[in-house]
């Protein structure tokens, strides 16, 4: 579990109760059914409309990958790269022999391709194509989640337009004129809270998913490029070295591999 994410929501939610109870101890105003039936429901009857159903139906998959902790990688395949690269210069069979060893997949296909012969031009652009349809793909799915928060709190707004218009129409149906106001105070806060549900949801919930989301498709493509960069070296015959330093640059300088550390 990613503890920063359940550290997000747990802090928006309560820091959200914290101020209410600094305003008011009637909690219960601000929970409607009805309301959050609007905001959810509305949302996700959009969405079907903008996105096909199979992509809306990934949705909570892809809204669980924000509560999956994020592997570190890059480290332990800088230095498999580097260890690959003393096999890679005896030729493609040597190499051939450790491939089962590789347990990235992205890795194993890039090494499948040096051993079957492909130029490092070919590689290259193979691997750099294969990098930009995940991206497609997984910002595609990204947009589902996007566009519900941008549609969570329209919803919001529809759902107090029909608190008020319901509101409105009662105090016109209404004999008794002296509590006008406090019908009134009611009933606006009544079609307020789903302003608030909406709100919410945007803001602590769907938007920062996408951003998260988001971020670990970059992270994942600076991996890949990485893992070409590396694959290209192998076809290339570089000494381990030369590979250990170049791929140094794809991390920061704290992360570095040194040679003492590879050795030990």
């Amino acid at each position: 579990m990613d503890f920063a994410t359940i550290l997000g929501i747990f802090m928006g939610l309560g820091l959200i109760f914290y101020g209410i109870t600094l305003l008011t101890q009637d909690y219960q105003m601000f929970w409607s059914l009805p309301s959050l039936a609007i905001v959810l429901g509305g949302s996700l009857a959009a969405t079907l409309i903008a996105f096909p159903l199979h992509e809306v139906g990934r949705v909570f998959k892809v809204i669980g990958i924000v509560f999956r902790k994020e592997r570190q990688e890059m480290q332990i395949l800088v230095r498999q790269v580097t260890e690959l690269a003393a096999f890679a210069r005896r030729g493609p069979t040597e190499l051939e022999k450790h491939i089962e060893e590789i347990r990235h997949p992205f890795l194993k296909d890039g090494i499948q391709l040096v051993i079957d012969g492909y130029s490092d031009t070919d590689i290259r652009e193979i691997l750099t194509s294969r990098i930009v349809n995940r991206e497609q793909r997984e910002k595609g799915e990204v947009n589902v989640v996007k566009t519900m928060g941008k549609l969570s709190p329209a919803f919001g707004m529809i759902g107090t337009l029909i608190g008020l218009v319901v509101m409105l129409y009662g105090m016109s149906m209404s004999d008794a004129s002296g509590d006008m106001a406090a019908q009134l105070g009611k009933g606006m806060g009544a079609a307020i809270v789903t302003t608030f549900y909406g709100a919410i949801l945007a803001n602590l919930f769907f938007n920062p998913a996408a951003a998260k989301i988001d971020s670990r498709i970059q992270k994942a493509s600076m991996l890949q490029l990485m893992l070409i960069e590396g694959v290209c070296l192998l076809y290339q015959r570089k000494h381990p070295l030369i590979v250990r330093e170049k791929l140094n640059s794809f991390l920061p300088p704290r992360d570095w591999i040194h040679e003492e550390e590879r050795k030990g």
